[in-house]
């Protein structure tokens, strides 16, 4: 591959993060963006404007929103430029094993959608933001589909309920059909930003997308009655151009949502409760009888809800055995060291 002097575009998401990456490996090839990804091939474009190539990534780890360097034929990716940001979860195909799956990368703002026409879901949120808070980009929480609901109440209930378990995380309810709110959502894709999507199918995750854009990029189809799920989303992975000149990163609707390992993503996502078992008498608290636990005294006295410390937990548990599973199934690859987080030694 030769050097070139080709500069790619801050429009496309290039940061002098990047370029620096890129000047480590004498600025070689013409790097360009993963803006679809299907089975075995990754469409980038490298100049907007112009026609994107349609590449083979097999055998290579690629997701969409990636730096990519093509070979000088067009024909493969030769390398990834290392992400700046992922958003990372255990695979979920039948029969996984301790594999991590990115949904998508270099993202600076995850909206994190669930449905208003639905009851809100806390530990599916908690959940979310551990994996958005590893990911390194900004969560957002967005309640959609707010023209289905007509009462005040039942709205600002929803807001409060999930803003109970945010801890700050910004709380946005809108509609894609009649648009309020969205301008709230388009102040986060200024130029050159990118944005993702996460929720579950028939959360209306599309219909945000389609208001975001202005066209209908994504197809719709309406929800099942029953159980409140759409038939069919997205089905390939893709970065969609926004008016304001970001990028919005759709992903098919994620229905299961499982933990990979976590940087600092579980202490973020439950400041709250860490803040207070720095306050117990005891280092090694389990939080469960001791004396002097600063937990159970806030859950005395109704400053905490119980269910709160036992999600904690249950995720710490979860992390904790998919540990126990990597180093069984993966003691010969050479993988990233992992950080651990403040969860070790806070349950005994």
């Amino acid at each position: 591959m030769v050097t070139m002097t080709y500069t790619p575009e801050a429009a496309l998401g290039w940061t002098p993060e990047f370029d620096e990456l890129w000047h480590a490996i004498d600025r070689v090839g013409q790097p360009g963006r993963v803006i679809r990804l299907d089975r075995g091939w990754s469409t980038v474009l490298q100049t907007i404007g112009h026609e994107p190539l349609r590449v083979r990534n097999i055998g290579i780890d690629v997701a969409v929103g990636d730096w990519v360097i093509p070979s000088d034929d067009g024909e493969k990716i030769e390398r990834v430029i290392d992400r700046q940001s992922a958003f990372v979860r255990r695979a979920s195909h039948e029969g996984a094993r301790a594999e991590a799956h990115t949904l998508a990368s270099n993202i600076d703002v995850v909206f994190l959608v669930h449905g208003l026409n639905s009851q809100p879901n806390q530990r599916r949120l908690e959940r979310e933001l551990v994996l958005a808070f590893d990911s390194g980009a900004l969560p957002v929480v967005v309640l959609s589909k707010l023209d289905l609901v007509d009462d005040p109440q039942v709205i600002a209930q929803s807001v409060a309920t999930l803003e109970a378990v945010s801890l700050g995380v910004p709380v946005h309810a809108v509609s894609g059909i009649t648009l309020v709110g969205l301008e709230t959502l388009r102040g986060y894709a200024a130029s050159g930003q990118t944005i993702a999507l996460l929720g579950a199918s028939g959360v209306g995750k599309s219909t945000i997308i389609n208001a975001l854009v202005g066209d209908a990029v994504q197809r719709t189809n309406d929800v099942r009655m029953g159980d409140q799920r759409g038939r069919h989303t997205t089905t390939a992975a893709q970065l969609v151009p926004l008016p304001s000149g970001g990028w919005l990163l759709d992903t098919p609707g994620v229905r299961a949502v499982s933990l990979w390992l976590s940087g600092q993503g579980i202490e973020r996502a439950f400041a709250d409760v860490f803040d207070l078992m720095d306050h117990c008498r005891f280092r090694n608290c389990k939080h469960e009888d001791e004396p002097g636990c600063a937990v159970l005294s806030a859950i005395s006295e109704g400053s905490l809800e119980a269910v709160r410390l036992h999600s904690l937990k249950r995720l710490v548990a979860e992390e904790a055995a998919l540990e126990e599973e990597q180093k069984v199934h993966n003691k010969a690859s050479d993988r990233r060291g992992y950080h651990r987080p403040r969860t070790e030694g806070r349950f005994g």
